[in-house]
């Protein structure tokens, strides 16, 4: 019998906010995006592994990573 499993990175935009950008000091959008690491077989996504958060300047392109609960607070605010 032949498996062939793997892992494969998927990054999506989730929503941007207006915000002073901490690297560069410019007020601009903010985009925050999600990274997810999910394991396929057959080259078909099965399971998600992790998640991870970025807030991603759209003047400088510096990203900071911030967490789950970072994301749903600057969701609804």
């Amino acid at each position: 019998m032949l498996f062939i499993l793997g892992f494969k990175t998927v990054a999506r935009a989730l929503f941007s906010r207006p915000a002073t950008c901490q690297y560069c000091g410019a007020y601009a959008p903010q985009q925050v995006e999600e990274r997810a690491n999910r394991l396929t077989l057959f080259f078909i996504p099965v399971l998600t592994t992790s998640r991870r958060y970025a807030f991603t300047c759209s003047n400088c392109g510096q990203s900071t990573g911030i967490s789950r609960i970072q994301k749903i607070a600057l969701q609804r605010g």
